[in-house]
């Protein structure tokens, strides 16, 4: 809410100016400042606003009382409604303002009516007409404040350029004693019949292993309504739990981690609002249908019925992966397949198909530059295998020469 200008630097030089002297002086006589008639300005006649729709609007009706033992020259009363309301056919005695949120205060719309009246003591004062607020089409659970001051409360700095009124003046009227409030600012809720839809959406992930993907997913208030957090409501929260076979290299801002899964919050729940939560994820092996998920955390939300968009999967599709080193047999069924795999060369032929490895990594037979080796050891097996087989025909000719029969 708006508050009277206050210069803090002027504060802090009055104070010290004022010194130890000044203070005991103002000690000694307390019943001089004690005697001063002074005004004690209080609302009243305020309740809560239950049950009303969107398109709609109703009556705002309060009361100024002055408990003080002096009469209030002139007083002001300042209305404030959150971001689901706002105000009708104001009076051309107020400045209304759009103030931006600040401080965990929400967006709010503000009306200061000026009255350019006394208020005496003991007398309750209505005005004459009552403030008119309207329903929006986002409103849900929002909230009026009224609050009475005998001096101007000013503009909000945080606010729109004030606009004056164009609707006729109003006066307070006195009335009857009875009806006053006991204090000068009154909050009350009001509760609209609308809903709110919270919905989430995942990703579909492809790369290789070994890659960093990035990973997007996404919070979002479809609304119609805004949300407002009450006192002692649960905040709702995003899970978000990666595919197995990744690691997360970078979390989403407003992500904490619980295990392998995080916890995410969100700045917004205004209508139309989303949040993006970016993920680096390194894929570090290929498992079989590997999935993700993002859900929304259980609290209860009797605003949002549509349950069907709460969550949503990340999927992930693995190509290439790294040799698992078993030794598959050759397709091609060459000798060379079993001579290779003695000499060290695992996989059987360069013509080998992929298989799927113990922990759903692929293992492609044969495949020798994935992994940068050289071509050398095949070329000298091969020699090696032409050399035996040569020496060995040589033996089997000397024999046929010896033994002639």
């Amino acid at each position: 809410m708006p508050m009277p200008p206050h210069n803090r630097r002027a504060s802090r030089v009055a104070a010290a100016a004022l010194g130890a002297a000044g203070l005991i002086a103002l000690a000694a006589a307390p019943a001089a400042f004690g005697d001063e008639a002074a005004p004690e300005l209080v609302v009243g006649g305020i309740e809560p606003v239950s049950g009303v729709k969107p398109g709609s609007s109703f009556d705002l009706r309060a009361t100024v009382a002055n408990k003080g033992t002096g009469a209030a020259e002139k007083v002001w009363v300042s209305y404030a409604v959150t971001r689901g309301l706002d105000f009708a056919e104001v009076p051309s005695n107020c400045r209304t303002q759009q103030v931006r949120p600040y401080d965990e205060m929400p967006e709010r719309w503000t009306a200061v009516c000026a009255f350019d009246q006394a208020v005496e003591p003991g007398t309750v004062y209505t005005p004459e007409k009552p403030l008119r607020v309207e329903v929006l089409d986002r409103a849900l659970n929002d909230e009026l404040r009224v609050n009475v001051w005998d001096v101007d409360p000013g503009s909000d700095e945080n606010g729109t350029e004030p606009v004056q009124g164009t609707a006729p003046a109003v006066k307070l009227v006195a009335g009857q004693a009875g009806g006053e409030g006991s204090t000068r600012v009154v909050d009350v809720p009001v509760t609209s019949v609308n809903t709110a839809d919270y919905q989430v959406t995942g990703a579909a992930l492809k790369g290789s292993v070994g890659d960093t993907v990035t990973m997007k997913v996404k919070f979002i208030n479809a609304g119609p309504a805004w949300v407002r957090p009450r006192e002692g409501d649960r905040s709702v929260s995003v899970m978000i739990t990666p595919p197995a076979g990744t690691s997360v290299v970078k979390r989403g801002q407003f992500c904490r981690a619980e295990g392998k899964t995080y916890i995410c919050g969100m700045r917004s729940l205004n209508e139309g609002g989303q949040e993006t939560y970016t993920f680096e994820l390194k894929i570090d092996k290929r498992v079989t249908n590997a999935k993700g998920q993002v859900t929304l955390s259980t609290e209860a939300r009797p605003f949002d019925p549509d349950k069907a968009n709460d969550k949503a999967d990340i999927t992930l599709d693995v190509t290439g992966g790294e040799p698992t080193g078993s030794t598959g047999g050759s397709t091609g069924g060459s000798t060379g397949g079993s001579t290779g795999g003695s000499a060290g060369v695992s996989g059987g032929s360069a013509g080998g198909s992929s298989t799927a490895g113990d922990d759903g990594t692929t293992t492609h037979g044969g495949s020798l530059a994935e992994s940068g080796s050289s071509t050398l050891p095949i070329t000298a097996a091969a020699a090696a295998a032409v050399a035996t087989g040569a020496g060995m025909l040589l033996v089997v000719r000397r024999r046929r020469a010896q033994n002639p029969n």
